[in-house]
């Protein structure tokens, strides 16, 4: 079968993104075929289809794509055709222990991505999606609901209780909210937009500081806990937020490294991290099994994504241009 893909040629770059076709064999023994209906933006799609870490050969982007099966190999039990399924970031990271350096097997990246209308792959590429949900609403999973879910669930076995400072409101940071609130925790939001802000209360964020008007709002989150610090911190900025982070945590307390969007390297202040015991712990998505829970948390609670917008797949480079705008609040999402 051949199938209209967003191809991104040799080094990438928004000049560099063509639409193409590519062939979908028909499935082999432990493969599925897939046709896709929705992918999902993050930054690391962002980054290799601008040109930041462009593919070194030709490749189809996006790592994360939902969509329904409609043919199955041979020694398949795992799906049958007409499932709703979504895709793993780490196909050949079923669970334990993080097995995976780097991204020559992440999808989008190392191996040709999501952006198509049909593909032929390992049944382990993919997960069922959760009941009642759109392919563009499943879409949103595989990498920024599924950092959130570990670096909570996962890396820390957040409890009820507990309290969590997020920071900004990109997909990671929406899915952390959500996921603590389901949790029974008390959220700390952080933006530079009170407008942004007051949509975060709304998604029920207990507490709100703008880090535009309030530059020492790692204090500030340590005052709103009573001087004791918060639990966990969903760090997405980087080198230039580390130091608020630390200042906002308890002793002992769990700090994520996600996100790298103010820079990829700056000062630490070891002196902080030995007083405060803090625990900085790298997360880079999850585990299939840990996707896998994570739906099934979500089938027993009901929640839903936050979407943005959606464009057409043939919009992708107009999707990534807003993305940079920074206006979104959720997921950019594309539908074929």
């Amino acid at each position: 079968m051949t199938n209209k893909a967003i191809i991104v040629q040799s080094g990438g770059g928004y000049d560099r993104v063509v639409i193409g076709e590519r062939d979908a064999a028909a499935p082999k023994i432990g493969e599925i075929t897939v046709r896709l209906h929705g992918n999902s933006l993050n930054y690391h799609d962002f980054a290799v289809v601008s040109g930041i870490w462009g593919p070194k050969e030709p490749r189809i982007p996006m790592a994360d794509g939902a969509g329904e099966v409609i043919a199955v190999g041979e020694g398949v039990d795992t799906f049958k055709v007409g499932d709703h399924v979504v895709s793993t970031f780490f196909p050949t990271w079923e669970s334990g222990e993080p097995l995976v350096y780097g991204f020559a097997t992440v999808p989008g990246d190392g191996v040709d991505g999501y952006a198509r209308e049909i593909v032929t792959i390992s049944k382990n590429a993919f997960t069922l999606a959760p009941k009642g949900w759109t392919h563009t609403e499943a879409s949103t999973l595989p990498t920024a609901a599924l950092t959130a879910w570990r670096a909570l669930m996962s890396d820390d076995n957040l409890k009820s209780g507990d309290t969590v400072l997020v920071q900004g409101t990109g997909g990671v940071s929406i899915f952390t909210l959500q996921f603590a609130k389901m949790a029974g925790a008390t959220v700390i939001a952080t933006s530079s937009s009170d407008e942004k802000l007051e949509r975060l209360k709304a998604l029920g964020a207990d507490h709100l500081i703008n880090y535009r008007s309030q530059a020492n709002w790692g204090k500030q989150a340590l005052d709103l806990t009573d001087g004791r610090g918060v639990d966990h911190v969903i760090e997405v900025g980087g080198p230039a937020t580390l130091d608020q982070s630390m200042i906002a945590s308890r002793v002992g307390g769990h700090i994520s490294l996600i996100g790298i969007l103010t820079g990829l390297g700056g000062d630490l202040n070891i002196v902080t991290v030995l007083i405060k015991q803090l625990r900085l712990q790298g997360v880079l998505v999850g585990s299939r099994c840990q996707q896998q829970d994570m739906i099934r948390a979500i089938d027993a609670t009901g929640m839903k994504p936050v979407i943005d917008k959606t464009f057409a797949l043939e919009e992708i480079v107009t999707a990534f241009r807003y993305q940079e705008s920074n206006r979104h609040f959720g997921k950019i999402c594309l539908e074929m």
